[in-house]
C-alpha cells in the first residue's frame, strides 16, 4: 500500500456510525456547542495516536494492542483481556449500527414503528443477516474499503455542503454554535460528558496498525498518513456538526437515532431524504460487518491458542469460517440489541471499553523505552503518552458523568471474558497441562 490507500483505508476506518447516530445525544450534553466535545475527542485520539506510531514502528506486525500489551507486561491474562476487550469493543460498536441501521431503515420506508419491538426485531434482523455474509467468509478488501469509503464521505459532504447553502441565502442560525446549555450541570462537566461520547466517532484509527506490513516504507510513510487522515475526519466532523447544530436546535436534533436525517429535511427539503437515508444505512452497515469480522475472528485465534474453550477455534468444514466464533459474537450482539438497544449506551460502552485500552497502549510507549530496538522508529516527545494515559483513565472514570449503565455492560462483557478464561484453565488443569498461554503474534496469522 502507498500513502494514498492507506490514507483512503484509515478515513474509511474513522468513518461511520458515531457521527451519523451521536451527533443529537452529544448536542444533547451541551448545548449548540456540539462541535466541542467532538474536538476535545479528536485531541485525546491525536495524543494516542502519537504513542501507536512510536509502536507501529518498533514492532510493525499485525497484532495492535494485544501485541504492545505482552511486550510490555509479558502477563498472559493481561494480554488475553486486552484482546478481549478489543473483541467487546466490535460486538457493542456493531450493536449500535444495528439500531443506527434499525432506525434508518424505518426513516427510508416511512415505516411506523415507533421506539419499541419493531425496532428491536429491525435490528437483529439486520445482525442475522451480518452473521450470514460473516458466515459466507466475506472479508474486506483495499479496493472495497475505498468503495465504502466513498459512500460513507458522500453522505457528510452532502451535509456540508447542505450546511454552505444555507449560510449563503441566509437560512439557519449559525449564532448557535456558541450557545451552551448544560442544564443543571457544570459547563466543564458537560462538555467532558459531551466528550466521552463523542469519542465513539473518532476510534478506529488503531485498526490501520495492522497495515503496518502492508505498507510500503511504513516507518517514513504511516506517521504522516494517520495524523492526515485523523486531521481530515476531525475536520469533517466540526463542520458536519456546526451545519447540523445551526440548521437544527439542539432539543430537536437531540430527539432520536436519526439526527443527520433532520438535517437534510431542515436544510435541504427538496433533497429525497429517502437516498440519504440509505447512504447512512450503508455507512453503519458497513461498520457492523467490518467490527464482526473483527470479532469473531480475535475469537477464534484466542480459542485456536487454547485460551477460550477448544469448540470456538473450531471452522466450517466447507466454507473454512469459525462458525462457532462467529455464531457466539451473534448471540451477544442479539443481548446487546435485545436488552440494551439505545445507542448512546451503546455507542458509549465502546468509547468506554476502547478507553481502557487506550490507557493501557499509553503506558506501553513508557514501558518499552527501556527496551531499545536496533531500526530506526517514530519517537513520540515523553509528555504525549503521559497526557494521553491520564486523559483516557480520566475519560474511563465516574468523574465524567458516564452513566452507570455503560460501566454494567463492560462489565458484564469483561466478566464473561474472564469466566471463559478460568474456565479453560480449569480445564487444563484437570488435565495435568500448564494454564492458558497467549502468543499475540498467532493471533493475526492468515
Amino acid at each position: 500500500m502507498g500513502p494514498g490507500l492507506l490514507l483512503l483505508f484509515i478515513v474509511g476506518d474513522i468513518l461511520g456510525t458515531g457521527i451519523y447516530a451521536l451527533t443529537g445525544r452529544v448536542a444533547n450534553e451541551v448545548g449548540g456547542a456540539v462541535w466541542l466535545p467532538f474536538v476535545l475527542a479528536f485531541v485525546v485520539a491525536v495524543i494516542t495516536a502519537f504513542s501507536y506510531l512510536e509502536l507501529v514502528t518498533k514492532y510493525p506486525q499485525a497484532a495492535g494492542a494485544a501485541l504492545y500489551t505482552h511486550k510490555a507486561f509479558g502477563i498472559h491474562f493481561l494480554t488475553y483481556m486486552v484482546t478481549f476487550t478489543v473483541m467487546a469493543s466490535g460486538i457493542t460498536s456493531a450493536s449500535t449500527a444495528a439500531r443506527a441501521f434499525s432506525a434508518n431503515f424505518v426513516e427510508a420506508f416511512d415505516l411506523d414503528f415507533g421506539e419499541g419491538i419493531g425496532i428491536t426485531a429491525l435490528g437483529l434482523t439486520f445482525m442475522l443477516v451480518v452473521a450470514l455474509i460473516n458466515l459466507r467468509g466475506v472479508g474486506e478488501s483495499v479496493k472495497t474499503n475505498i468503495v465504502l469509503t466513498c459512500v460513507e464521505l458522500s453522505g457528510l459532504l452532502i451535509i456540508i455542503l447542505i450546511g454552505m447553502w444555507a449560510l449563503g441565502i441566509g437560512e439557519g442560525d449559525f449564532s448557535r454554535v456558541l450557545e451552551v446549555d448544560t442544564g443543571d450541570r457544570s459547563v466543564f462537566g458537560a462538555v467532558v460528558a459531551g466528550t466521552a461520547l463523542a469519542f465513539f466517532a473518532m476510534v478506529g484509527f488503531e485498526d490501520s496498525v495492522n497495515m503496518a506490513e502492508e505498507c510500503k516504507n511504513p516507518i517514513r510513510i504511516f506517521p504522516r498518513v494517520l495524523l492526515l487522515g485523523l486531521g481530515i475526519t476531525g475536520l469533517i466532523y466540526v463542520l458536519v456538526s456546526i451545519t447540523a447544530i445551526a440548521l437544527v436546535p439542539a432539543v430537536e436534533l437531540g430527539t432520536g437515532d436519526t439526527p443527520l436525517l433532520k438535517v437534510v429535511e431542515a436544510g435541504a427539503p427538496a433533497f429525497p431524504v429517502g437516498i440519504f437515508a440509505f447512504i447512512t444505512m450503508f455507512a453503519v452497515a458497513n461498520t457492523a460487518l467490518i467490527n464482526m469480522l473483527m470479532a469473531s475472528r480475535l475469537v477464534y485465534g484466542i480459542a485456536r491458542e487454547g485460551v477460550l474453550p477448544a469448540a470456538l477455534g473450531r471452522v466450517h468444514p466447507t466454507r473454512r469460517t469459525p462458525y462457532v466464533a462467529i455464531v457466539f459474537t451473534t448471540l451477544l450482539a442479539f443481548g446487546l440489541i435485545t436488552f440494551v438497544g439505545e445507542v448512546p449506551e451503546l455507542g458509549g460502552t465502546t468509547a468506554l471499553l476502547l478507553l481502557i485500552v487506550f490507557a493501557i497502549v499509553n503506558l506501553t510507549v513508557l514501558v518499552l523505552r527501556r527496551r531499545p530496538i536496533d531500526h530506526p522508529h517514530f519517537r513520540t516527545p515523553t509528555v504525549l503518552p503521559v497526557l494521553g494515559a491520564a486523559s483516557c483513565i480520566f475519560l474511563v472514570s465516574p468523574l465524567v458523568d458516564r452513566p452507570v449503565a455503560q460501566y454494567r455492560i463492560a462489565a458484564v462483557l469483561l466478566g464473561l471474558g474472564a469466566v471463559l478464561w478460568l474456565i479453560t484453565w480449569f480445564l487444563a488443569k484437570r488435565r495435568g497441562g500448564h494454564g492458558p498461554t497467549i502468543d499475540p503474534e498467532h493471533l493475526v496469522e492468515k
